[in-house]
């Protein structure tokens, strides 16, 4: 396994975001687990840098794109130009062409183009009014967002929900790491030391470690039991899709990778449920009333999935 490999792009991290080692490792299991990641926060408590730091990490195209209400689908896809010389028009490629999309304040744009995004994150390719193209690997999108109860916000529609693997939150600083924040603020707003220290072939090869991971088929009835408890928990209105499910069987395969280990555990599972989970489900009416959050229930759905204990020595 590539485990100096993921030690050193967690150190690189760690420059940028101090205090924040378990949003880190979550950030790094998105990474080795071929999924996007959704990073919701009030502004100002360090998303962009996080995102600049992990592209910086990585010796491979990146792009960052301010989201708003103005942008259009071809804004990220591209668009065809004419060429008088030739007369024909030329498709001039979109930022979504880089392995890396940074699409920052997501939801400061409107749905349709946020809907421009759809076919890339799950496909990996896009197809225009002529061609069609698939997109360099490994291929990332990290959005950020500010909570929906900030001005000019468009909530993000369900299926672009789904198609984030994770959705992270960072949070304010500790007083003591905040103090280092601004011990060392011009550093870490210009990245310095931080360098390229994982190539893209490193990457492609962690992913396929990653997928080779094992999973006891214990561990499987244990993920289809939580996503089918959610779809019909009395606290959910709208519970985990199959792609869920598949994103969670990811999410914990790379958590044991992390872990220095080439089998699921439970507990693995259950450390992803609630990054890979809570942003595709949606609270029932009741629930909202009476003031529950969506991290409550789903301990509540944890509680009621019974805990296999499984044995890979037989």
């Amino acid at each position: 396994m590539s485990k100096e490999k993921s030690l050193l792009i967690m150190e690189n991290l760690k420059k940028a975001i101090v205090g924040k080692e378990e949003v880190l490792e979550k950030v790094l299991i998105a990474l080795l687990a071929r999924g996007h990641l959704l990073i919701e926060d009030v502004p100002g408590v360090g998303k962009t840098t996080l995102v600049k730091a992990l592209a910086k990490t990585m010796t491979l195209s990146y792009k960052r794109v301010q989201f708003t209400p103005d942008l259009m689908p071809s804004d990220i896809i591209g668009v065809n130009i004419y060429e008088p010389k030739t007369g024909v028009f030329i498709f001039k490629k979109g930022p979504i062409f880089h392995q890396v999309l940074l699409a920052d304040e997501i939801n400061r744009t409107s749905p349709k183009t946020q809907s421009s995004l759809l076919q890339a994150m799950e496909e990996g390719e896009v197809s225009t009014e002529e061609k069609h193209y698939i997109l360099e690997k490994p291929f990332m999108v990290l959005a950020t967002q500010n909570p929906l109860e900030y001005q000019g916000t468009f909530p993000l529609p369900e299926a672009q929900l789904d198609r984030f693997l994770m959705r992270l939150s960072l949070g304010y600083p500790s007083r003591a790491y905040e103090k280092e924040i601004l011990r060392n603020h011009k550093s870490h707003k210009s990245l310095e030391g931080i360098e390229g220290v994982v190539s893209q072939e490193e990457i492609l090869a962690m992913q396929d470690e990653v997928d080779n991971v094992h999973t006891h088929d214990d561990i499987l009835d244990y993920i289809t039991g939580i996503v089918e408890v959610t779809r019909i928990y009395e606290g959910l209105q709208l519970g985990a899709s199959p792609r869920a499910a598949i994103d969670l069987l990811k999410a914990a395969k790379g958590k044991a990778y992390l872990s220095g280990r080439d089998y699921v555990i439970p507990d693995d599972v259950k450390g992803m449920a609630e990054p890979v989970l809570c942003h595709r489900m949606m609270l029932s009416p009741e629930a909202k009333i009476e003031g529950k959050k969506i991290e409550e229930v789903l301990k509540g759905v944890l509680k009621r999935v019974r805990v296999p204990v499984v044995d890979y020595d037989q």
